[in-house]
Order: C-alpha cells, then structure tokens, then sequence
C-alpha cells in the first residue's frame, strides 16, 4: 500500500511537472494510464510521458481515423506528431515530441 501510494505520488508530482497547464478533464485519464499495471516498472516520468503522448494522440488527433483509412502505424503517428505538439505547447508541457527519438514516439 505504501509503495502504491509512493508511485501515486510521484506520478502526480512527474505530471505536474510535465504539464503544468494540462486541464482536469484530461490530466485524470493520463494520470489513471500511468499508473496501469504494465507501467509500473517504469519511472513515473517515463511513464507520465508516454501515457501523454498517447492520450493526445488517440484523443486530440486524427490519428484513429487515419488508422480506420488503412494507413500504417508509423504514417499515422508522423501525421499527427505537429497536432500532438500543438497539444503539448498549449498545456505548457516541459518536453515536445521530437521525431527523431524514437522512445518518444511510443
């Protein structure tokens, strides 16, 4: 229970921190994906991170209806990386995603 709510914490602190301007509405989904079972071997950083860029990606982009149009994973994701940042800037987020790093892309 402690180290739960030791993980719990640091996952807000790293949010926070990563997304300073994240509205409520959003930052709960993103918080909850974080803190999923198959990211708990994760640091909560790494973890706030790529629960972000997939919330954005599935919930503020085009990406599912390009996926639903038969493009691959990959065109998918280089079609909406611009709408992604857009997303990030406006939350006042720390960090943007760069295509050239592969880690952030996941």
């Amino acid at each position: 229970m402690i180290m739960s709510t030791m993980r719990q914490k640091a996952i807000g602190k790293a949010l926070t921190l990563l997304l300073p301007g994240v509205p409520y509405a959003d930052a709960e989904p993103i918080r909850a994906a974080a803190l999923a079972p198959h990211m708990k071997t994760l640091p909560p950083s790494t973890a706030v991170w790529l629960a972000t860029v997939a919330h954005i990606r599935h919930q503020h982009t085009d990406y599912d209806a390009l996926r639903d149009e038969g493009y691959d994973r990959e065109s998918a994701r280089f079609f909406v990386l611009d709408a992604i940042n857009e997303k990030l800037t406006e939350w006042r987020a720390t960090r943007l995603l760069d295509p050239e790093d592969e880690e952030s892309m996941s």
